[in-house]
């Protein structure tokens, strides 16, 4: 499924490949290479390498079908892809909850590699793994999504408002919400709060 970027697909931005690949479909694979790892990892997170790897290849395609419609407008299609994968998560909901269900009970969680697994291992320390697979669990999708977003997928507000089509002060309302959610569940620990909070 992972492969690697063409040094040549590298000096290009992500709007110029979506447009290149509306002539030729086969251009739209550079922006795959770009941003398939990041999105993996983040899949994984919410729903186990097992079924991520499905969320991230239904992504793509549905990407894929969709580019004709991208916002040429913005260089990096990283937050529009988020946005389609959290809509692939979304269908997977009963798999995500299943899966902070079971991460409640055994405390144990699958590593992923990676330069952000330093974040991850903040997020799911050991000592909180249970409470926090509750915490997340016991959240409003739209909430959960946001907060995920963030400190999982490494987004800024802006680019979490882009993902999922929102206003940025809905992504600060819900961000705050979800946090004052899973500080309450963690005895007053907030895990999620490695990202710049003025992005």
């Amino acid at each position: 499924m992972l492969s690697v970027v063409p040094e040549e697909a590298t000096e290009v931005s992500d709007a110029e490949l979506v447009r290149a690949s509306l002539v030729d479909g086969e251009r739209f694979a550079a922006v795959y290479d770009r941003h398939v790892r990041r999105l993996y990892r983040y899949a994984c997170r919410r729903l186990g390498a097992d079924t991520a790897e499905d969320a991230v290849a239904d992504a793509f395609l549905v990407a894929f079908g969709a580019r004709t419609r991208y916002d040429l407008t913005r260089p990096d299609a990283g937050p529009w892809l988020f946005g389609i994968l959290s809509k692939e998560i979304s269908r997977r909901q009963r798999t995500e909850l299943i899966r902070y269900r079971a991460l409640r009970r055994t405390g144990q969680d699958r590593p992923v590699d990676g330069p952000e697994q330093r974040v991850a291992d903040g997020v799911t320390a050991a000592a909180q793994r249970g409470r926090l697979a509750r915490a997340l669990a016991d959240l409003a999708p739209g909430d959960r999504d946001v907060l995920l977003l963030v400190a999982w997928g490494d987004l800024s507000y802006q680019e979490v408002a882009d993902a999922l089509d929102i206003p940025i002060g809905t992504v600060r309302s819900r961000l705050n919400r979800a946090r004052r959610t899973v500080r309450a569940a963690l005895g007053g620990d907030d895990p999620t709060r490695d990202t710049d909070d003025s992005a």
